[in-house]
């Protein structure tokens, strides 16, 4: 009996697999991954199918859907428990509903006991107000915190406004860049860009700028200055604090007291000169030459609109504009038809096809590939190192 009981044992430990470090293990119990959308319109949809449709999966199914007192509504259709979902959610204009379709489905998601759940949201809302604007709120935090909240393990994006929102998210964050595609239509599709010059729209701008007339060794020219005072600037303490009344005949600024206002004798802070900055110009030569102008969101055009107008008064015979999320908002398709643009080159990270009816200047690249890539990486475990490479700092 101890005989016949050992040789049970023995292959019995045979027929099991390995479990030494994990990894059998990790191969045996690895489970599936599925695919879903977390929009109701059906324009946002197509870049989650073509997403699908590179990776060889059927897209999940769901229901997402507003009732008729605007509640978001998402039944999934289909058992997720145990695997890998990746939701993939482009913003169209009501940003709101479309953020309020992701939080649901990542919820529902999560209590259907599914194991990771990875946001796609190629384009990541409110990412304009990442910093502190007076009494206001950094709602691009808030954000952050409402997707963690919701379930969300994981976020997969497509060149963030600002780099250091990846330091709002208490989970891994994937700035995936669009440049490589832009490079490539620029190479492809703008004949004799070798005669173009990189613009940047504004200084702040210009490490963007710098990368890209590196990588296709051209030259580099800053727009500098303001056509006009806009809101943005009113809100960003440029003309605050106003200047304090005294009798003393003081420039500078006094501390008042606490409880009367009492300047505090002897304290004093230097006076804050006011920022004024100086009508907008060129630093750089465009003379003849294509001008290319790189921003990462193009949506109110009209500083796009004047930086045209003022880099054909300097001789620059073509304008293009490569931007990596085409909003494109209001009236942003007339302006551009009638401006001195020739082409508006954006991504489909972004929803744009009634726009582009309007405007024939606007024109797409899909990214769709590097998107199924990275959802194959993260599944598999690989490193997202390959999709970076030859990718600056800067972009």
């Amino acid at each position: 009996m101890p005989i016949r009981r050992f040789g049970g044992h023995k292959s019995l430990v045979s027929l099991s697999p390995k479990l030494s470090y994990g990894y059998r293990k990790m191969n045996i119990s690895r489970t599936g991954y599925r695919v879903f959308s977390a929009n109701s319109t059906t324009a946002c949809t197509e870049l989650a199918k073509k997403i699908t449709e590179r990776l060889g999966v059927e897209l999940g199914k769901s229901v997402v859907y507003q009732e008729s007192n605007k509640e978001t509504r998402v039944d999934v259709k289909e058992s997720v428990r145990g695997q890998d979902i990746f939701i993939i959610q482009t913003i169209p204009r009501d940003v709101n509903t479309a953020i309020m379709e992701l939080l649901v489905m990542a919820y529902a998601l999560k209590t259907s006991c599914a194991k990771n759940i990875i946001g796609v949201i190629p384009y990541f809302p409110y990412s304009k107000q990442c910093k502190m604007r007076k009494r206001g709120s950094i709602v691009c935090k808030l954000l952050a915190s409402m997707l963690a909240k919701a379930g969300l393990t994981h976020i997969i994006t497509v060149d963030l406004h600002q780099k250091e929102i990846q330091g709002f998210f208490s989970f891994p964050v994937d700035n995936l860049r669009a440049s490589p595609f832009l490079i490539q239509y620029i190479q492809e599709e703008i004949p004799d860009y070798r005669n173009a010059v990189i613009v940047a729209k504004s200084p702040s701008a210009a490490k963007r700028a710098q990368s890209y007339a590196e990588r296709l060794r051209l030259g580099l020219a800053v727009m500098h200055g303001e056509a006009h005072q806009s809101e943005s600037d009113m809100a960003d303490g440029r003309h605050s604090p106003p200047l304090s009344r005294t009798t003393t005949g003081h420039t500078g600024l006094e501390l008042p007291c606490s409880r009367h206002h009492v300047p505090f004798p002897g304290i004093e802070l230097p006076m804050m000169m006011a920022k004024e900055k100086p009508p907008i110009t060129v630093v750089g030569d465009v003379g003849g030459r294509i001008a290319i102008i790189v921003d990462d969101i193009i949506d109110d055009v009209e500083d796009f609109v004047a930086t045209a107008e003022i880099l054909k008064e300097r001789g620059a015979y073509k304008i293009y504009i490569m931007a990596t999320h085409g909003l494109l908002s209001a009236d942003a398709p007339r302006l551009i038809e009638e401006s001195a643009i020739d082409e508006v080159v954006v991504t489909n990270t972004v929803p744009h096809e009634v726009q582009k009816l309007q405007c024939p200047k606007i024109k797409t690249v899909d990214v769709s590939m590097i998107l199924a890539e990275a959802i194959r990486r993260i599944h598999n475990g690989e490193s997202m190192a390959y999709l970076f490479r030859n990718i600056a700092v800067d972009d």
